[in-house]
């Protein structure tokens, strides 16, 4: 019987809150008629929904989907406010992202409850709606993307959250330095591959200095990959020789620091970037030493070094084993 009365009051319970939701919508749709009564009935709203939020009681889904329809009705008030305001768009997507703001400190207060979560998630749907907002305004969207890796940040400071807003803080942050430098139109590619290389790298360094298990792959790859493949490809399109001599040294002392710590990741792709790099940048003189030579010497020193790799076969054999073997052995 009590199971049954249990029952009864939740259903009673979720007919009416439809039934408030489903009033304040046609509230909310009447007011539109009017700025004043659309800032009065959406902040009336916020406050009930918030209100209602707050006595919920011992029923967790009420007090969840009280306090989103609070950050709606929040958000909704802001933009009506600054729409009556004369705002641009953009301008009303900066000012939204006040909601993902007081949200992340109500989730930051609210640990445990059953409001927490959602209203955090309700926050990051309206920081959502503010980067859409902003996309025609490359300079505001910049500016958006920075402020929302701020408040991504602000939550990672909690352990619970670290593993979604820590990347997705690094995210926006690499998004809002990408959106700045092509609007300056920066066109180094190095300018946008070593704000994700760095952190990367960071990261990796910390991972594996807390967890000694962690492979350099894992741990140094990502970082690496990134810093190095971008200018590698710039490299084979570069007449220069400015940026060449920099990746070699760059790989070089990669290749080093890899050998030295018996670290696999640095040690392959340094080692294959700065090969990549020399071949690069001796192909044109290889060539014009080749068109020099005869076109029997070619062939000639080819079978020459065949010749010789097939005398040497067992012992060149046993020595890329001994070379996979340790490189393999390295972290």
């Amino acid at each position: 019987v009590a199971g049954l009365s249990g029952a009864a009051d939740a259903a009673v319970a979720a007919v009416g809150f439809g039934g408030a939701v489903a009033a304040a919508s046609t509230v909310a749709v009447q007011g539109l008629v009017t700025e004043a009564a659309t800032l009065a009935v959406l902040g009336s709203l916020a406050a009930l929904f918030a209100g209602a939020s707050a006595v919920g009681g011992a029923r967790p889904w009420l007090r969840a989907a009280s306090a989103c329809g609070a950050v709606v009705a929040a958000a909704g008030f802001v933009g009506a406010a600054g729409a009556a305001a004369g705002w641009p768009v953009h301008a009303v997507a900066v000012a939204l992202l006040v909601v993902p703001g007081v949200t992340a400190g109500f989730g930051a207060r609210l640990r445990g409850d059953a409001a927490g979560a959602p209203v955090e998630v309700a926050g990051a749907a309206v920081g959502a709606v503010a980067l859409v907002l902003s996309v025609g305004r490359p300079g505001v969207l910049a500016l958006v993307l920075g402020l929302s890796g701020v408040i991504a940040a602000a939550t990672a400071v909690r352990p619970e959250r670290l593993r979604v807003a820590g990347p997705l803080a690094a995210v926006l942050f690499v998004a809002a330095a990408w959106v700045r430098l092509a609007l300056w139109e920066v066109a180094v590619p190095e300018a946008y591959a070593l704000p994700v290389a760095v952190p990367a790298l960071a990261v990796g360094a910390l991972r594996r200095r807390r967890d000694a298990g962690v492979g350099s792959w894992v741990a140094y790859g990502p970082g690496l990959g990134a810093g190095l493949v971008p200018s590698l490809c710039a490299v084979w399109g570069d007449a220069g020789w400015v940026r060449p001599l920099l990746l070699g040294a760059v790989a070089l002392a990669v290749t080093l620091v890899g050998a030295r710590r018996r670290l696999q990741a640095p040690l392959v792709l340094g080692g294959g970037v700065l090969l990549l790099v020399a071949l690069h940048e001796l192909a044109p003189y290889v060539a014009q030493v080749v068109g020099v030579l005869p076109r029997w010497l070619p062939p000639a020193l080819a079978g020459l070094v065949l010749l010789v790799v097939g005398a040497t076969y067992e012992r060149r054999l046993r020595e890329l084993r001994r070379l996979r073997e340790a490189v393999g052995r390295m972290g």
